[in-house]
């Protein structure tokens, strides 16, 4: 039973991904943003580039349907049906194409992504679409995983209060990760042997939601979204790193 809960990865490696899962879902609800990135580029050094953006994407289900359900009161509606019609076509034209791609060329696109993600914002006149917005970033998560911050400058642009921001953003996530497991699903990937460490990866992200909408309202993050930002650049050059080594090698 441990060793199907543990995938093959060293019980060491497992605990600290588990402790990542935990933190990043503290994270996403305390702060808003940036703990399925930091998930991501953590399981990007570890898991198999083959793997990593479908057990991500039912990891982040998992995590965003909690927090969405756990804060449903607050959010707001209006352009969820938009984004879900958008995030459909997006995974779709997406999944026809991520299976070509070379695994060293995934963990240098990531870290890209992750770095464009810390230090720009998408087009203004983007992020106004919730159908646009859907369908681009749809796309873009079936190779880069983790397009939170992508979705979150949409979010943003709506002036919500800091808790709607949260659960809209949940919502918005929850329909894209699990549009994204279900094109990868179709195409052939295999869930099954994973099942037990995605299990135990969603359980640690339902804790961390749990202590993260403890301090929702009072935490002051602004430095906090610095230091994170920093973090998540280092870790980022890091899988660029990785991915130019593999193909110079």
């Amino acid at each position: 039973m441990l060793d199907y809960v543990l995938a093959g990865l060293d019980p060491h490696v497992f605990t600290a991904l588990i402790a990542t899962s935990l933190i990043g879902s503290f994270i996403a609800v305390s702060v808003g943003i940036g703990g399925g990135v930091l998930v991501l580029t953590v399981m990007a050094s570890i898991l198999p580039p083959a793997a990593l953006i479908p057990v991500h994407g039912v990891i982040q289900f998992g995590s965003n349907i909690f927090r969405a359900a756990l804060l449903a009161r607050h959010t707001h509606w209006r352009p969820v049906v938009g984004f879900c019609i958008g995030s459909a076509i997006g995974a779709v034209v997406g999944g026809q194409l991520v299976i070509n791609l070379n695994p060293a060329v995934v963990q240098i696109a990531i870290g890209a992504f992750v770095i464009y993600s810390v230090v720009t914002n998408p087009p203004a006149w983007l992020t106004r679409f919730p159908v646009v917005t859907g369908g681009i970033s749809s796309f873009l998560t079936m190779f880069f995983g983790a397009t939170g911050v992508f979705v979150a400058n949409f979010v943003k642009l709506l002036n919500l209060s800091r808790q709607s921001h949260v659960a809209t953003h949940a919502t918005f996530m929850t329909a894209q990760h699990f549009l994204k497991t279900v094109v990868f699903g179709v195409l052939g990937f295999e869930f099954y042997p994973w099942i037990g460490f995605i299990a135990a990866m969603i359980v640690a992200g339902f804790l961390g939601t749990i202590l993260g909408r403890m301090v929702l309202i009072k935490l002051r993050d602004d430095r906090f979204k610095r230091a994170l930002d920093i973090v998540l650049v280092f870790l980022a050059i890091r899988l660029i790193w990785m991915g130019l080594a593999q193909i110079s090698g």
